[in-house]
């Protein structure tokens, strides 16, 4: 992409939508306008600015899918919203297709999706369906002396891969590894070892490694400094030692990298299960016999359904998955100088935008 092309999608995808640019309008039946608390920047909204990922919403478009806020006005249907903290679903199914009436919700072909099929959350209000919505308890969300934007990762971040927890079966004697430990895997080590499983951590970053071993990783490893069979045979040997079986590991790619989707295939064995949590637009190769060899499965893994929310949400709110070690707030204001910091990985924490309301 050339500098001046980068500028005009820097102008289109990137502005934020200021209070004086908000034009509030009735909400229609079973909508809500809610006024945003925070927005978290995520890997995907880099993708559509940097790395050519398309958004199924024309621009301009306001970007942003984590999003917490406090429902301000409601259409007919609604109005039992009006004046509740809530955190929106980075996923809204229609609700009346025939996906949804099975369950299917997150592969619902009517979804709306802020900051990709409709405005996004770097704004100080968001119109969204009031289905998509979950209500915070803010008494328990300040007793653990948090503040609502605080909550808006648990909109991707959290409960995405709380959601590829449940896809995958964790047991309490599971072995999980979870590859990639930044914005998304931190959150997965916590979400597997709440579930009762011992977590084994891969990453490049020390730093990141050596935090989360504070917070549930059983084991790290630098994919840096080991990898291939050697890594391999390392978890294997942590899993003897530990009691754990040599079968059925849980591997959850979350780094949306091509070296780290890499690093997951290659650990299969007899019964695994990849979950593919992280997104990225590079392509590899790999030997797909792999998994009729070790009769192992590969998940997918989009976003995550309205009504398995609340449940992530206890989870934080219980204090067994922690958030504010793992968050940092900055301006709306700020957000062309946040996202080129977030794309250049100059950030430790997941940036989340707050409006000046």
């Amino acid at each position: 992409m050339t500098d001046s092309a980068h500028r005009w999608l820097m102008t289109e995808i990137c502005k934020p939508m200021t209070k004086d640019a908000f034009e509030p309008t009735p909400p229609e039946a079973g909508e809500v306008i809610i006024r945003v608390a925070g927005c978290g920047v995520c890997h995907t909204d880099l993708g559509y600015l940097y790395d050519g990922l398309r958004t199924n919403h024309e621009l301009p478009l306001t970007l942003g899918h984590e999003i917490s806020g406090r429902v301000v006005s409601a259409g007919a249907g609604a109005e039992d919203w009006n004046g509740k903290a809530v955190i929106i679903s980075a996923v809204i199914p229609c609700g009346e297709c025939d996906l949804c009436a099975r369950g299917r919700g997150t592969i619902c072909r009517r979804q709306k999706m802020p900051g990709n099929d409709i405005q996004g959350g770097f704004a100080t209000h968001i119109t969204v369906p009031a289905r998509g919505l979950c209500e915070v308890d803010t008494g328990r969300l300040e007793a653990r002396g948090m503040s609502l934007a605080d909550l808006s990762v648990v909109a991707d971040a959290v409960t995405t891969p709380y959601q590829a927890a449940m896809q995958a079966d964790i047991q309490p004697e599971s072995l999980a590894i979870v590859i990639g430990v930044g914005g998304i895997g931190g959150y997965a080590v916590q979400i597997a070892a709440a579930f009762g499983a011992t977590v084994v951590a891969i990453d490049v970053d020390d730093a990141k490694l050596e935090m989360i071993a504070r917070y549930g990783a059983a084991r790290t490893f630098n994919a840096g400094e080991i990898s291939g069979r050697d890594l391999k045979k390392a978890i294997g040997g942590f899993a003897k030692e530990s009691g754990l079986p040599a079968t059925e590991w849980l591997i959850f790619e979350c780094s949306g990298t091509k070296a780290g989707q890499e690093t997951a295939f290659g650990l299969l064995v007899h019964g695994a299960t990849l979950s593919v949590v992280g997104f990225t637009m590079d392509k590899l190769e790999l030997r797909l016999s792999n998994l009729m060899a070790f009769h192992a499965r590969a998940l997918g893994n989009w976003g995550c359904p309205p009504d398995l929310y609340p449940e992530a949400l206890d989870l934080v709110l219980d204090g067994k998955v922690q958030v504010l070690p793992f968050v940092e707030q900055h301006p709306l204001e700020d957000i062309n100088r946040i996202f080129e910091a977030a794309h250049t990985h100059q950030l430790t924490r997941r940036a989340i935008l707050v409006p000046g309301n």
